[in-house]
């Protein structure tokens, strides 16, 4: 499984910069594709505590704390932008990636477009809410273009910040968890665990947050009768598992991410009846190697399509695929990183929109001339 391969992954030699890579690490500061929508998109912070179950990663946590990052519209665009990482933050993802003679920095320049604490905007019980969940290690700022984008479409999107599975997570009261997990991923089975606790995850902060004592001051603005659930890579995976364990999910996505567990399925063979979309690269096909992806969907029993880009790789979904462009680095795309952004970002969007909006997308269902690298190879 692929890490964060796009900022700068020299020391483990997994990508290659072009000849201007190391001056581009000292150039400019980072910056995303602006959001697409008509709303200005507002951005918090969240803690929760779910008392109900143990950690799955730490023996002793009696209680699984979670941070969570709020998308949603707001009415301003006046105001502090949102914070990608915090220095700390940049500096402890870097250094647990071994990512030697990369600036400690680099993740906290990031420009975003998300006004930091502004106030929601909207009608009450109005807007979609989606749950997005990172890849294996990545925190959930990775998935921030993905999350504006929705955000600035009339959307609520609850970025989750799955501890012990990163190596920077700050909480309130200043503690700074770093990736304990990451000493037992030695084996697949470790990833059907991490599927279903993120699942879990999932589940709790829909109740945390569309509950009868919501803790989000914008809570009065979600729909909860349409909620849907992405994610990329293992987070991909585990969206498809809470769709299938949480009834109130009505759709999901997995961004080119494999679903092996090294156990059973992530959807059973009894199947799941709820729409679904699986977005991957070339490297992701029914026909590929990745036959338990395949299994999975075909074990979908609902709306489904597998659609693939060309000349994306797995880091393209994300932000990091932009920001490999910017550095100079080759990550072995070679469709660019902000085509790919909106490819993501279109196709993901569509998804919600058929399905918790009702709004007819025909680009779900045959070829598009706007987007040629684009195939849709299963349903």
């Amino acid at each position: 499984m692929k890490t964060f391969l796009a900022v700068c992954a020299l020391a483990a030699g997994l990508i290659t910069p072009v000849a201007t890579g190391t001056a581009a690490l000292a150039a400019e500061p980072l910056q995303l594709s602006a959001p697409t929508g008509r709303h200005p998109v507002g951005a918090t912070e969240l803690y929760l505590k779910d008392t109900s179950r143990p950690d799955p990663w730490v023996p002793g946590q009696t209680a699984r704390e979670l941070m969570v990052t709020l998308w949603y519209p707001t009415g301003t665009t006046r105001g502090a932008r949102a914070e990608y990482l915090s220095a700390e933050e940049s500096r402890l993802l870097i250094e647990g990636k071994h990512l030697e003679g990369v600036p400690p920095e680099i993740l906290s320049t990031v420009g975003t477009y998300a006004i930091a604490d502004a106030k929601p905007a909207g009608r009450a019980h109005s807007l979609p809410l989606i749950a997005l969940s990172p890849g294996w290690t990545q925190p959930i700022a990775t998935l921030t273009g993905l999350a504006e984008d929705l955000a600035s479409h009339g959307y609520v999107v609850a970025g989750i910040n799955h501890t012990y599975e990163t190596y920077a997570i700050t909480f309130p009261d200043g503690r700074i968890t770093g990736c304990a997990a990451c000493a037992l991923d030695n084996d697949r089975t470790f990833f059907g665990k991490l599927y279903q606790s993120r699942a879990a995850d999932v589940s709790f902060v829909i109740d945390e947050l569309t509950g009868r004592h919501p803790k989000w001051r914008g809570s009065r603005l979600i729909d909860s009768s349409r909620i849907g659930a992405a994610g990329h890579s293992a987070g991909g995976a585990s969206a498809l598992a809470a769709l299938v364990n949480d009834r109130r999910i009505d759709a999901g996505i997995d961004v080119d991410g494999t679903t092996n567990s090294g156990g059973d399925p992530v959807v059973p063979v009894t199947g799941a009846n709820r729409p679904a979309l699986v977005l991957t690269s070339d490297d992701h096909l029914p026909d590929g190697h990745d036959t338990w992806l395949a299994a999975d969907f075909a074990n979908l029993t609902g709306w489904k399509r597998w659609i693939a880009v060309a000349g994306a790789d797995h880091a393209s979904f994300t932000d990091l695929g932009i920001f490999a462009d910017q550095l100079g680095i080759d990550i072995g795309a070679t469709t660019p990183g902000v085509r790919v952004t909106g490819i993501t970002r279109r196709y993901v969007r569509a998804l919600f929109d058929e399905h918790l909006r009702h709004r007819p997308q025909p680009l779900l269902n045959e070829a598009s001339d706007r987007y040629p690298e684009v195939s849709i190879v299963a349903r």
